[in-house]
Order: structure tokens, then C-alpha cells, then sequence
């Protein structure tokens, strides 16, 4: 039997509606709305969850609520947080995507890298999981205490302005790259400093040699926690993308709680073993690379 769906559109879906209708996919807006709605409608099954040692950790009653703060979309936040902190990122709606970024507070060069992430934990790090920063200083930053979800990403990089206009034809969209250049801003980070993100709640699979984006089936109250094992710079944002399955189509808030670790926190992170090429620049024979200029001109003040 038929039957009557509404949906809600933002200016950046109408655009790409628009485009998209006018590239000839479809005859006109609402014949490509019944036509996304009919692949939405495909039921996703559900994906296998690994067993893990480490159970979810509840939010623990001994612990000190130090900080709260609700992301719209379109928007990130950078928090300071101190070594044995929590910082929890909780789903107010659910099925929204959040871009996660972290840096030594003291050291902005060391920050989380992904790749090095990756090869430790694989492509979807969850609970019991480390974020590692990047080469040489190759440390665990950051502890995963808690993931109700347990579908995470470190396989796509965060995506940006190029992505949309490039791929959407939409020169003007919000974007992970924008969003977080703008929230570390006011730490004296540059757009260069972003680097990719973790993708919390990002669902994501490897067919023939390449990467998916599965819809999301995150709940309002679903959360990741993350414990903090040096101080750092952690940078959330609102994923930008809603012309994807990224976040299902839709831009929602995101909840951040900040939390001083519990001893029961505490004691659940395993022991990292440290390595002496666990390196600074510092470490090396020449810890500044020079330009050729610069190496001319000083061959030349040695003569």
C-alpha cells in the first residue's frame, strides 16, 4: 500500500539534489528522493563484533564531572586535557559521525597519527585500544576506556572542502578539515596542523582492495571514552558530511563530557612497554632540516 514519508532537507542536500538531477540521474527532485529512499529502505545486516578481554567500562560513579559541552553541527571543540582525564563523546540523537584529533598540549608536533594507529590496532580500534602518535615519537596518547559502538575508522581521511567540490561539485559545504582547522585555531594551529581524523562511529569495510562507508546504527546515549595518558590538546568535531552515509544523511549535535579517571579507570589500562627509539627530533644528529639555501649560505660562512 502506498503510504506518505517526509523528510527534511538542508540547502547543502537541495544543492546536490539539484545538481544530481540536473547531471540526469533522476527526472526531478522527488523522483530522486524515491530512489535514495529505496536504497535506504535495503536493510543493512548487522556487522560481527570481534570478542574482546576488556569489557565496556560504565560510567563510574566515583568519578568528578570537570567539563560539559553540546557541538552543534558545523562546529568542533578543543579541550585541555590533563593526563588521567576522560573525555567522553556521547551521541545525543545518534548515527552521527564525529572526527576525533589529539595533541601533546606541551609538544603540538607530536599528535595522534593514524597510520601508526592502524597497523597497531587495525582498521577499526575500539575498547582496550590505544591512539598512537606519529613517527618518532611513536607514544600511546590516549587510552579507548569505553565504545558502545564498537564500529570506529582510521581507514578515510577526514573530509574536506576538495572532497565536495570535487566530487559533489559543491564548492561551498561544511567540512571535518574547515571545522577543525577553526576549533584549534585559537591555540595557534593551522589549517596545515589538521591531520586525519580517528572516525568515531564511522562505519567502514574493505571490498576489492577498497574502502566502503556502511550507514551508521548508533543510538542516542552510545559513546566512546578516552583516557588521556599524557596531557593533550583533543579536538572533536561534528562530521560535516550529509550528502553520505557517513552520519545518514544528516548533520546531528554531539555531547562532550570531561571527567577526572576513577581508580577503576586507571588500573584498567594495560602496561605500555616504552622503546628507546621512541624518539624527539632532539634525538637526532640533525634535528633541523635546513633548505639548500640555507646549507649554501652556511658552506659559504665556513669558507
Amino acid at each position: 500500500m502506498p503510504h506518505t514519508v517526509t523528510i527534511s532537507l538542508n540547502q547543502q542536500q537541495l544543492e546536490l539534489i539539484d545538481l544530481t538531477v540536473a547531471r540526469g540521474a533522476a527526472a526531478d527532485r522527488v523522483a530522486l528522493v524515491r530512489r535514495a529512499l529505496a536504497e535506504f529502505d535495503r536493510p543493512t545486516p548487522p556487522r560481527p563484533v570481534e570478542k574482546r578481554d576488556v569489557d565496556l567500562v560504565a560510567l563510574d560513579a566515583s568519578r568528578e564531572l570537570l567539563l560539559e559541552h553540546v557541538m552543534q553541527p558545523g562546529t568542533g571543540k578543543a579541550l585541555e586535557l590533563a593526563a588521567g582525564q576522560v573525555l567522553r563523546i556521547e551521541q545525543v540523537e545518534g548515527g552521527q559521525c564525529v572526527d576525533f584529533n589529539c595533541f601533546n598540549l606541551h609538544d603540538y608536533k607530536e599528535f595522534m597519527h593514524t597510520g601508526r594507529t592502524r597497523t597497531v590496532h587495525g582498521l577499526l580500534p575500539t575498547t582496550g585500544d590505544f591512539l598512537w602518535s606519529a613517527p618518532p615519537r611513536e607514544r600511546a596518547m590516549m587510552y579507548l576506556l569505553a565504545d558502545t559502538v564498537r564500529c570506529n575508522d582510521v581507514l578515510f581521511p577526514r573530509c574536506s572542502a576538495y572532497l565536495y567540490e570535487s566530487a559533489y561539485g559543491q564548492p561551498v559545504h561544511t567540512n571535518c578539515h574547515d571545522i577543525q582547522a577553526e576549533a584549534q585555531r585559537e591555540y595557534g594551529l593551522t589549517p596545515d596542523d589538521v591531520h586525519d581524523s580517528f572516525n568515531l562511529f564511522m562505519c567502514t569495510e574493505v571490498h576489492g582492495g577498497r574502502g566502503h562507508i556502511r550507514r551508521q546504527h548508533s543510538k542516542a546515549g552510545d559513546h566512546v571514552e578516552l583516557l588521556a595518558l599524557m596531557d593533550v590538546l583533543a579536538v572533536p568535531n561534528v562530521c560535516g558530511a550529509d550528502v553520505m552515509r557517513t552520519s545518514n544523511f544528516s548533520l546531528k549535535p554531539v555531547k562532550l563530557q570531561v571527567w577526572r579517571a576513577s581508580e577503576r579507570d586507571l588500573a584498567s589500562v594495560p602496561p605500555v612497554k616504552s622503546y628507546r627509539n621512541q624518539r624527539t627530533p632532539a634525538d637526532f644528529a640533525q634535528p633541523q632540516i635546513k633548505a639548500d639555501a640555507d646549507h649554501e649560505q652556511q658552506a659559504a660562512e665556513d669558507e
